[in-house]
């Protein structure tokens, strides 16, 4: 027996119960996986509450790292022993899980486990927003919402390694400092930042605005593009944006928006290998920092989602089991 985290209806942080549950059993083409961190996301805060439709009883967790226990049928990438993350697992807020062979990426040896775990899902989030939903180019300037996020502090450093300007917005003096330490060039807060943005780009606006905030920032977010434009709206933390006319589009200057999910950009192996291998890498040698900005143990589910649902966290947030 191992223990997991069980959701029996939708509803606020209490609904997460630690209860005991079975060992799962691999199928032809899965791994077990000893799970040594999950990482915590806002879909899971979504599913939990029922914005968005799961089957209950649930167990939230899509992300992780550990080691392969058990190999199903037909498994020929990994033997027992390898270290294994996810983005696309399943039920991984537990000390077991199975993962599909191909949705496994191997851990290089200069990764530890927490990293490992905390790099996958915002790690290719990141990459597929700078180099897929808008391809960012070196001297173009660009603004980040959340600098001080996981996503944001990943993203922040891959831009500036591309060679961008980055400008940030976040909400404390302590989430400054540490977008600042990822390298970003200019961090403002939320309030009036579209004029601040209008300011610092002699009125012409950014390339591109990765917005994974949603309702609050919209707007000025699309005050904030230049002519020909793009708004990357890649998440909505403060609730979905409300239906708006696509004629305000045309009106700031032809603009592009786009709602990307980090599933659409993870459609074959090669996409997988691409994008995993790039954060992995840059992780393991050191360019790229990964934030672990808080570690709980698995029964405390519940306290880690109120902490993210509030935004009283920064970096990257971990169960333990």
């Amino acid at each position: 027996m191992t223990h997991a985290i069980i959701a029996r209806q939708p509803g606020g942080p209490e609904v997460l119960e630690y209860r005991e549950a079975e060992v799962p059993v691999p199928g032809a083409g899965q791994l077990l996986v000893k799970v040594a961190a999950t990482g915590v996301n806002f879909s899971e805060i979504y599913q939990r509450s029922g914005i968005y439709k799961v089957a209950f009883p649930f167990v939230p967790g899509a992300e992780c790292s550990g080691t392969v226990e058990a190999v199903g049928d037909g498994v020929e990438l990994f033997s027992v022993g390898d270290r294994v993350a996810t983005a696309e697992g399943a039920r991984s807020y537990a000390g077991y899980t199975v993962i599909d062979e191909q949705k496994a990426l191997p851990v290089p040896a200069g990764v530890d486990d927490f990293t490992a775990a905390a790099l996958p899902l915002q790690g290719m989030t990141a990459h597929y927003l700078m180099n897929s939903s808008f391809r960012v180019e070196p001297g173009q300037t660009v603004l980040a919402h959340a600098g001080a996020g996981g996503v944001g502090l990943i993203l922040t450093q891959l831009l500036k390694a591309r060679g961008a300007r980055v400008i940030t917005t976040v909400s404390t003096d302590e989430k400054e400092a540490l977008s600042r330490e990822a390298g970003a060039d200019v961090v403002l807060r939320y309030d009036g930042f579209a004029q601040k943005v209008r300011e610092l780009t002699d009125g012409e606006g950014v390339h591109a605005v990765f917005d994974g905030v949603g309702k609050d920032t919209f707007d000025d977010s699309l005050e904030s593009l230049r002519m020909r434009g793009s708004l990357v709206l890649y998440g909505a933390a403060s609730g979905p944006v409300p239906p708006f006319d696509p004629q305000r589009l045309n009106a700031g200057g032809s603009l592009t928006l786009t709602r990307p999910t980090l599933v659409h950009f993870l459609q074959n192996a090669q996409e997988r290998q691409w994008r995993s291998t790039e954060i992995f890498d840059a992780a393991a040698k050191g360019t790229l920092k990964v934030r672990i900005g808080a570690r709980y143990p698995l029964p405390e589910a519940a306290q880690a989602h109120r902490d993210l649902e509030t935004r009283k966290t920064t970096g990257k947030v971990l169960l333990v089991p």
